[in-house]
């Protein structure tokens, strides 16, 4: 295993297949990046509190567990960007991941220019997602739901929500927009992109886990309202139900 090396953006291989790590390593140094692999849930999670990679590749499948707990356990600690590599072909295995916190999936067989393709496109909007110092963006407060981008924190009833990155950026872009319709295609340009590979279902899987952790009514909610053709929208202050 090559050592990260500095000046570079590093990415973090978690695959414990060699037959993919080698050549997957030689294409992404020839990119420009640098590179560190690790073939267990424990070593993954070591070398990242070490290395402290820009990104993270990460399997699903691995000799001593599920990606999806290093997914995780990583979220719980970090932005790191996460990009999940998966012979599972099935949307719900898709969507764990991405329900955990992962950024973006690629499913094997895949090609070494697509991963490299995916990584900066992922690692585009990571960073367009970091603040100016000064140009912090305001708290938010609409009911019984506070949300302070500064710390990253959101809270509904006074309880704090457990909200993966994605979810707190669509859920910002809603309350700042509340009262009004946004549609699906800024929506998917400003959280995830306009260079996003992946499919748009991936905004209504979000959608649906936002209602859940406000304790929404798929079938009928009062938060987060669907425009069907259009988008979503937050209710406006005065559609809120009363706090209690």
């Amino acid at each position: 295993m090559e050592a990260m090396a500095s000046g570079r953006r590093n990415v973090l291989i978690v695959e414990d297949e060699p037959s993919i790590t080698t050549p997957l390593t030689e294409a992404l140094e020839r990119e420009g990046f640098g590179t560190q692999v690790a073939g267990t849930v424990e070593e993954a999670l070591e070398v990242s509190d070490r290395e402290l990679p820009d990104l993270v590749l990460l399997d699903v499948m691995l000799p001593d567990g599920s990606g999806y707990d290093v997914c995780r356990t990583l979220r719980q600690r970090s932005a790191v960007p996460i990009i999940m590599l998966t012979a599972r072909g099935e949307e719900t295995d898709r969507i764990v991941g991405l329900e955990l916190g992962a950024d973006d999936y690629i499913v094997k067989p895949f090609s070494a220019r697509e991963v490299a393709a995916r990584i900066r496109a992922v690692l585009r909007r990571s960073a367009g997602q970091q603040e100016p110092a000064g140009r912090l963006r305001a708290p938010l407060e609409t009911g019984d739901l506070k949300l302070d981008p500064a710390r990253r924190s959101a809270t509904h009833r006074g309880a704090e929500l457990d909200l993966t990155r994605k979810e707190f950026e669509l859920l910002e872009l809603l309350l700042r927009e509340a009262g009004s319709v946004v549609s699906r295609e800024r929506l998917m340009d400003e959280v995830w992109d306009v260079n996003w590979f992946g499919s748009t279902k991936t905004l209504d899987v979000h959608i649906s886990s936002l209602r859940r952790k406000l304790g929404d009514d798929s079938a009928s909610p009062r938060y987060i309202h669907t425009v069907r053709g259009v988008g979503f929208r937050f209710a406006a202050e005065d559609e809120l139900p009363a706090s209690t």
